[in-house]
């Protein structure tokens, strides 16, 4: 995931490497083929509507093929969908709401996270590799254990000789992302990174254009234009209080670390998409976890072997590495729900408001000051993303295109278009 780091609290400790994303981003708008309006759903026998494999406990499914809790033979969602299109008719619903508040949600997650970082700098204490391993190791006991539980020892060995390799790349390219992000800003200026961090939503975009076969509107192009043309109102406010300033060791050097870490976030956002839109929520994070605690421990024992000698261990540092630990699982753990429900698109999107919170925390921790023109750029990148979903259908971008014209390849589970769909015709069969 891609970390919009706050600029002032990066400022504060730019010198001590502190700048830790938080890693995630994972596109995509995921309609129906005809974007056309509202669906009417007919005719349809639903599935079990359970998150996990078939069967229950000790039978999983792999990526690939039907979910566990996928149709019965022979069941089919026909959508029926009128000729024109209703603008604002997903702003009118409960789901857009969840949508933008679960996205603040994150952007305070990597805010929050960027804190204790800063405050572990602080403390003389800089492990940036070190610390994103106890959230896999964190993550893995959570939700492997879940996944031994509905799957079976057996069942769970199977899943990760078959399809293990997909979770590697994934948690490859996760860890990878956090490392050269942050080397990029060890070496450049933290102004030119962040502007290297849009390159994500460009890589996003793209992927999810030609092998997703997601198409979007012209309104969700405008909207991403606003929420970027925010952003940069927000670094117009730091360049003049002076909070992006400071030189680079080594600009090409740092840029080019940046431009590979936003293509491996951006990369990683678009298959954890994929991934969670066809598999149990529970079954990715476990396999993300599982891979990443060893690609990242292989690179903490190799890269943060002097910091962590160097490092002052205390209450307090316990205490800022707990509270990190925690947020970054918790912002792991409702990222997927987010690309279920809406995209790796409007998930970037979501976290250029980042650096407002940053400021916001701030004020409280670090006795900041928040400029006149944080809280006009915070507003337009909110209206930027009210824009990108004003001509969705009622069902958003849940309903992914590489699913299928009635979702039958994807799983049915929470904030899902096929759950959707199924409670709506369990509610149409029973009003009946």
């Amino acid at each position: 995931m891609l970390n919009y780091t706050s600029t002032t609290e990066a400022v504060m400790h730019k010198s001590d490497e502190s700048v830790t994303p938080a890693a995630h981003q994972v596109s995509g708008s995921g309609l129906l083929p005809s974007k056309e309006a509202d669906p009417v759903l007919l005719d349809r026998r639903s599935g079990s509507g359970n998150d996990h494999a078939d069967g229950g406990h000790g039978v999983p499914e792999l990526v690939g093929g039907d979910d566990g809790a996928a149709e019965n033979a022979g069941t089919d969602l026909e959508v029926q969908q009128p000729g024109k299109r209703k603008w604002f008719a997903y702003l009118r619903t409960k789901d857009f709401w969840m949508v933008l508040l679960l996205g603040q949600v994150l952007s305070i997650c990597i805010t929050s996270t960027n804190t204790f970082s800063s405050l572990l700098a602080g403390q003389g204490t800089s492990i940036p590799a070190f610390q994103a391993f106890f959230n896999y190791v964190l993550l893995n006991i959570i939700y492997t254990s879940w996944t031994l539980y509905k799957y079976g020892i057996r069942k769970w060995f199977k899943l990760v000789l078959k399809d293990g390799w997909r979770f590697f790349i994934l948690a490859f390219l996760d860890v990878e992302g956090n490392y050269f992000i942050v080397l990029a800003y060890r070496y450049t200026t933290i102004l030119s990174a962040q502007l290297i961090n849009f390159w994500a939503i460009v890589v996003v975009v793209l992927i999810s254009l030609l092998f997703l076969h997601v198409r979007y509107h012209l309104t969700q192009y405008a909207g991403i234009l606003l929420c970027i043309g925010g952003m940069g109102i927000l670094f117009g406010s730091d360049h003049l209080t002076g909070a992006n300033s400071g030189t680079a060791s080594d600009q090409i050097k740092g840029d080019l670390f940046a431009l590979l870490g936003a293509t491996f976030y951006g990369l990683s956002n678009v298959f954890e998409e994929f991934l969670v839109s066809k598999r149990p929520v529970y079954e990715v994070i476990g396999q993300l976890a599982f891979w990443g605690m060893l690609i990242n421990g292989v690179q903490a024992g190799i890269f943060d072997r002097d910091g962590f000698h160097h490092a002052n261990w205390n209450s307090a540092v316990g205490g800022y590495l707990t509270g990190f630990t925690l947020i970054l699982s918790l912002f792991y753990s409702l990222a997927p729900l987010l690309f279920r429900m809406s995209s790796a698109a409007f998930f970037n999107i979501s976290l250029l408001t980042a650096n407002f919170w940053g400021v916001a925390i701030g004020v409280k921790v670090f006795h900041l000051k928040i400029h006149w023109m944080y809280p006009i750029a915070f507003v337009l990148i909110i209206i930027g993303q009210m824009v990108y979903f004003c001509t969705e259908s009622m069902l958003g971008e849940a309903s992914k295109p590489w699913l299928g014209k009635n979702q039958e390849e994807g799983v049915d589970g929470w904030g899902t278009a096929k759950r959707k769909i199924a409670r709506k015709d369990a509610d149409a069969n029973a009003a009946v």
